[in-house]
């Protein structure tokens, strides 16, 4: 059987084209489409046997009108947005985009770590106005604690990379193992002691029911107030009525914020108005070159896909259940 093949792909046209030429290119004898949005899927989603897309870009509606599907691939490295629909069979494979990510998201939080270190968003508004004002003096990273909330592939890349800056480097993980680049590993159950040292608190903890909402009022009542806390992870990770109340109240010092939970962030959202926050739209993951290290990883699949070799494909997140 030849699959049919649909990308769901919220991006610039120009993205979509890539992904799109560069399985065209790959597979010219099969038929591959692509739609901006979940609500343009319906003149192929009830035969596509293959849909390519992002949690975030997807919707009840494009597995309730999926009759014909077999596999999802998830482009970026979550699922959430995809196997918790309730209408996702359990037949369907899924596989994810894992391995990619240490580079960018690392950089996206030293990035971060220097915007809150160095009043960036304070700097900003002033340039806006024209305003020259030195009052508040930045601070440094060099011999600050930093505390990695999830140990991976990108907390992995992440550690060393502050370590060369001088900070020490204390992780959280449900596994707790010697790591390069980590001083200090905390069991998840000790995450509130591991808190009350951090000058920086980094969530890049995978989104489960596990850690829904586990940075909660209690965890952030233990950060000290000069800390901030940035959230590269998943919005469903914090609780963010109980972050806002603890910006508002200046319980800890600021944010940067990368992902929420309700994405696009609504223009009315407290966050945007916040001066002890900085907003940032999902980008961690996000980089210039992701679609020539993704597409290799989506091509690979296809093959196996296509041979009926679900376990030569690479990232399987779930295997098809009866």
């Amino acid at each position: 059987m030849k699959p049919k093949i649909l990308l769901l792909l919220t991006f610039t046209q120009s993205i979509r084209e890539q992904y799109l030429n560069g399985l065209q290119q790959k597979f010219p004898d099969l038929e591959i489409n692509v739609v901006d949005h979940h609500s343009k899927v319906e003149p192929f989603i009830n035969e596509a046997n293959v849909l390519v897309t992002f949690g975030p870009m997807m919707s009840e509606n494009v597995l309730q009108k999926a009759q014909k599907l077999k596999w999802i691939q998830a482009l970026g490295s979550g699922v959430d947005g995809i196997t918790d629909r309730k209408s996702l069979d359990r037949s369907v494979l899924i596989t994810n985009m894992y391995g990619i990510h240490g580079a960018p998201v690392s950089e996206a939080a030293l990035m971060s770590m220097f915007a809150l270190a160095r009043n960036l968003p304070w700097v900003i508004r002033n340039q806006l106005q024209a305003k020259w004002d030195r009052r508040i003096p930045p601070s440094i990273l060099e011999g600050k604690t930093v505390v990695i909330f999830g140990v991976g592939i990108i907390s992995s890349a992440l550690a060393p990379k502050c370590q060369a800056l001088g900070m020490t480097v204390l992780g959280v993980s449900s596994t707790v193992r010697a790591i390069s680049g980590f001083d200090h590993i905390y069991p998840k159950d000790q995450l509130v002691d591991a808190v009350q040292k951090a000058d920086y608190f980094i969530l890049l903890s995978p989104y489960s029911q596990d850690t829904h909402h586990i940075i909660n009022d209690h965890v952030l009542g233990h950060m000290k107030p000069s800390a901030f806390l940035i959230n590269l992870a998943r919005g469903g990770v914090v609780d963010e009525a109980a972050l806002i109340r603890c910006l508002e109240e200046h319980q800890i010092a600021g944010a940067a914020l990368d992902v929420f939970q309700e994405e696009p962030l609504p223009p009315s959202h407290p966050f945007w108005g916040m001066e002890n926050v900085l907003v940032t739209p999902h980008l961690g993951g996000f980089y210039d070159e992701y679609v020539h290290h993704a597409l290799p990883i989506v091509i690979h699949n296809i093959h196996q896909f296509i041979k009926n070799d679900y376990q030569a494909m690479k990232n399987v997140v779930r295997l098809p259940q009866q």
